[in-house]
């Protein structure tokens, strides 16, 4: 049977998605381009031999609309007859997109393949993609859900509700991660994965010197006076603090088969090793990551206790942490060099960027099984694990 192996996995550093962020003058297609261009030139191969680029983008309008990946593939100077497709799986579209490369890989429909995702937010607002449209559901999903669904952030609130967790250790979460990330970039430990761009060579996101006491007093992000009504068990515990931040970043994976490799040089990073995707309740959205680990793990043949590290998205601290007591995941091995409350959450690059942080913290901590999951809008999550070679 055909595997399928990372050979680099790099990521450009990740910048606030502002205006005034140090990514926002690069175009998002440069933004992919430039992380293009470094998987290959770190490989050392000729991108003639890419099969397919599978990029995720979640906005796709504006710049980032009309298959960016088609685009970012001539920006970065690979050949013509290298062929790009663009996919949405909402927050998880470039993990997907890993998903679909190595499935590609396996299958023998590729031997070459990059994952890739981008997200420039400060150039393309998110939900700019729904903009002017009256109705994106239509008459079935209404009548199946009558009372309507809700933003992500009251998602989250509802989660924080149900498991109990309160807003001293949603915040508590939310420093470890600004901790581990500082404490990260101190060390080194991100220097093997990021490529520098616009002159930003660490993430901007990070702060330091923050306590309990300054986050306990900011406001809740989210709350609404009829929302209150309709969820009386909300606390409205959901701050900026202890949310992910808006992001600017692009990040690409070169995978091949191990065949392929060892053809042209390679050593292998890691082997993808097992994949799920799962829908769950899309009231509470960002559940289904508790699934589908299960699901993956199962799969796999592998308990929790068998996996070494884990990068699961921080798109709310309630997320990792409803997920952690679910699970009965010990944190101590869960984003060790921190997550997306600290490094930020570029949406449609954010699943690269896990894999990318995840095999290299693998390598680095002589780990030999690592899981990859994802909340995602409209409550579906995609979960992987990799195995170092």
């Amino acid at each position: 049977m055909r595997d399928a192996v990372i050979v680099e996995a790099v990521r450009t550093p990740i910048g606030k998605g502002k205006p005034t962020g140090a990514l926002h003058g690069v175009h998002p297609v440069d933004l992919l381009a430039h992380s293009l261009r470094e998987v290959v030139h770190r490989a050392g191969i000729d991108p003639a031999l890419v099969d397919d680029v599978i990029g995720g983008v979640v906005t796709q309008s504006g710049e980032q609309s009309v298959n960016l990946t088609r685009r970012a593939v001539l920006a970065a100077g690979f050949p013509e007859s290298v062929p790009a497709t663009t996919v949405d799986r909402q927050c998880g579209s470039s993990q997907q997109a890993v998903h679909f490369a190595a499935q590609g890989v396996i299958s023998g429909a590729y031997d070459v393949v990059i994952a890739a995702g981008v997200e420039s937010m400060s150039r393309v607002p998110m939900g700019s993609s729904v903009l002017g449209a009256d109705d994106i559901s239509g008459t079935g999903f209404a009548e199946r859900y009558p009372d309507g669904l809700v933003g992500q952030g009251i998602s989250a609130e509802l989660i924080a509700a149900r498991w109990g967790l309160s807003r001293t250790r949603l915040d508590e979460f939310a420093l470890a991660s600004h901790e581990k990330a500082a404490l990260a970039t101190k060390n080194g430990a991100f220097a093997a994965e990021l490529a520098p761009l616009a002159g930003l060579s660490t993430d901007e996101g990070i702060r330091t010197g923050s306590s309990l006491e300054l986050l306990g007093g900011l406001r809740p992000a989210y709350y609404d006076e009829a929302l209150a009504a309709r969820f009386p068990e909300i606390g409205w515990n959901i701050t900026a603090a202890n949310a992910s931040q808006i992001n600017d970043g692009s990040a690409a994976v070169l995978i091949m088969s191990g065949a392929k490799a060892a053809e042209l040089g390679l050593t292998p990073l890691a082997r993808l090793h097992s994949f799920a995707v799962v829908g769950d309740d899309p009231l509470l959205m960002l559940t289904a990551v508790i699934p589908a680990t299960r699901k993956v793990l199962s799969r796999a043949g592998l308990g929790l206790a068998d996996i070494d590290l884990v990068e699961i998205n921080e798109a709310f601290s309630a997320v990792v942490l409803a997920w952690a007591d679910d699970t009965g995941t010990d944190l101590a091995k869960v984003n060790v060099n921190g997550g997306a409350i600290a490094l930020g959450h570029p949406l449609g690059a954010s699943g690269a960027r896990l894999t990318t942080t995840l095999v290299h913290a693998l390598r680095e901590r002589g780990g030999r099984y690592g899981l990859q999951t994802m909340c995602e809008a409209g409550g579906l999550a995609n979960a992987m694990i990799v195995e170092t070679l």
